[in-house]
C-alpha cells in the first residue's frame, strides 16, 4: 500500500495537469471554429512547411507566400526547421495554434516533472497529487510562458527537448542522448549552447551526437534547397536584426541592454560579446562544479541563462527557463528565492516599462534597471552563485557537496 500510493499520487497529478492541456486545446478548437486569429508565430511555422512543399523561396521575401493574410512575418528559422514543421501542414490553418499550445503545456508538464525528480530535490510530485497541476497553472501566469502560448511559439517544446536530453537520456547513458538537442538547434540556433554544456560536463559522445545531428539536418537542406540554405547561412544567420529591433525592451539579452544604453552604437554587439566572454568564466566553472556533485538540473540552468544573456536576441518569451528554475527552488525549499523568481517573472514588468520606437534611448536610471531586469537578474545570479561557490571552496576545498 505504501509503495503504490506515490505512484497513484503521481498519476492523479499527471491526469489533472493533462486536463489543463486539454482545456488549452479546447480553447484552440473554439478559436478555430470562431475564426479567431491566434498565434502569429505558429502560422509562420506552418507557412514555412507549406512554402517548402510548394517549392517557393523561404528567405527572399519579407513574408512567406503561404501565410494567412492577417500575418506579415518573415521566416527567421533555419532551413532545417521547415521540414521539421511539415506535420503542421496537415493541421487546418486556424487550428495550428491550439495544437502547438497543447504540446507546449505538455512540454511544460514534462519539464516540471523531470526537473523535480532530478537528484538533489525532494520527490514533491510523488507525494502531493496537486503539485504538478498547481505548478503548471502557476507557470502559465509567468510572462515568458503566457507570451509563448499567446504567440504560438515553441519555446516550451524546445526546452522540454533539452531537459529530456540532458536530465534523462544523457543521465542514463542512452545512445540517443544529444539527438534532441541537435533537433532543437536545427529549429532555433540558440539551443547550440547546450553542446558545449555536454562537453564541459564530460559527455563528449552526447555532445558530438548533438552537433552531428544538427550538422546532418542542415546539410540535407543544402541538397534540397541549396539557394535558400546558402542565403540563410550567408546573410540571415549573422544578422540579429532580421528578427526585429534589437534595442526593443523585449530583447532581454546583453546585446539588447548595450544597444539600448548606447542608442544602437555600431560597437554595441562587440561590447556585449566581450561582457559575455568575461561572464563565461564563472558560468563554466559553476556548471562543472554543480555537475560534479550531482546537481545536473542546476548546472543545466546556469547554461540556459548564460545562453539567454549571450544570444544577440533573447525575446522575453525565450526566458521560459524560469519554470525549471522555480521548480528547482521549490523542491529544494528555497522559499525566498522561489518567491523572488515568481515575483520577477509574474510581475509582467517588461510589459509595463515605456517602450517602442526610440523610447528606450531616453530611459533614466530607474527605467533602465526595470527595463533590463531579466538581464541584470540572470547576470547577478550567475555571479552571486559563483561567489558563493568560491566561499565554499575556500572553507572546505576537499568537500564537493553542500
Amino acid at each position: 500500500m505504501s509503495t503504490s500510493r506515490p505512484g497513484s499520487e503521481a498519476r492523479a497529478g499527471r491526469f489533472a495537469a493533462g486536463g489543463i492541456a486539454l482545456l488549452v486545446l479546447a480553447f484552440g478548437v473554439v478559436g478555430w471554429l470562431a475564426g479567431w486569429h491566434l498565434g502569429a508565430d505558429s502560422a509562420v511555422y506552418r507557412a514555412g512547411a507549406l512554402t517548402l512543399l510548394h517549392g517557393d523561396p523561404l528567405y527572399t521575401r519579407d513574408v512567406l507566400t503561404a501565410l494567412p493574410d492577417w500575418v506579415r512575418l518573415p521566416f527567421t528559422y533555419t532551413p532545417a526547421a521547415a521540414p521539421l514543421f511539415l506535420p503542421l501542414a496537415l493541421v487546418p490553418s486556424g487550428l495550428v495554434w491550439g495544437v502547438i499550445a497543447f504540446l507546449s503545456v505538455v512540454g511544460l508538464m514534462v519539464v516540471i516533472t523531470v526537473v523535480s525528480s532530478s537528484p538533489g530535490g525532494s520527490p514533491l510530485l510523488g507525494r502531493s497529487w496537486w503539485a504538478l497541476p498547481a505548478g503548471t497553472a502557476i507557470a502559465l501566469a509567468l510572462e515568458p510562458v503566457w507570451k509563448t502560448l499567446f504567440l504560438g511559439q515553441i519555446n516550451l517544446i524546445l526546452m522540454a527537448f533539452v531537459v529530456l536530453d540532458v536530465l534523462v537520456l544523457s543521465a542514463r547513458g542512452s545512445r540517443w542522448a544529444g539527438v534532441l538537442i541537435g533537433v532543437a538547434a536545427a529549429i532555433k540556433l540558440t539551443p547550440l549552447i547546450f553542446v558545449p554544456h555536454l562537453f564541459f560536463t564530460g559527455r563528449w559522445k552526447d555532445g558530438l551526437r548533438a552537433l552531428g545531428t544538427f550538422v546532418a539536418l542542415e546539410a540535407v537542406m543544402f541538397a534540397v534547397i541549396p539557394a535558400d540554405a546558402a542565403r540563410f547561412w550567408r546573410d540571415s544567420a549573422t544578422d540579429p536584426s532580421r528578427v526585429g529591433s534589437v534595442h526593443w525592451i523585449f530583447n532581454q539579452s546583453l546585446n539588447g541592454l548595450v544597444n539600448r544604453a548606447s542608442a544602437l552604437a555600431p560597437w554595441s554587439l562587440a561590447v556585449a560579446v566581450g561582457v559575455a566572454a568575461v561572464l563565461a568564466v564563472p558560468a563554466v566553472w559553476l556548471v562543472v562544479r554543480l555537475h560534479r556533485r550531482g546537481e545536473d538540473a542546476a548546472a543545466l540552468l546556469v547554461t540556459a541563462f548564460y545562453g539567454l544573456l549571450l544570444s544577440p536576441v533573447s525575446w522575453s518569451h525565450h526566458w521560459v527557463w524560469c519554470v525549471p528554475l522555480l521548480t528547482v527552488l521549490v523542491v529544494k525549499a528555497r522559499w525566498w528565492a522561489a518567491a523572488a523568481v515568481a515575483a520577477l517573472f509574474g510581475s509582467q514588468i517588461v510589459m509595463l516599462v515605456p517602450n517602442g520606437g526610440d523610447t528606450e534611448f531616453s530611459w533614466g536610471l530607474g527605467w533602465s534597471v526595470l527595463g533590463n531586469v531579466y538581464v541584470l537578474a540572470a547576470a547577478a545570479g550567475i555571479l552571486g552563485l559563483a561567489a558563493r561557490e568560491l566561499r565554499l571552496v575556500r572553507r572546505s576545498p576537499q568537500v564537493v557537496t553542500v
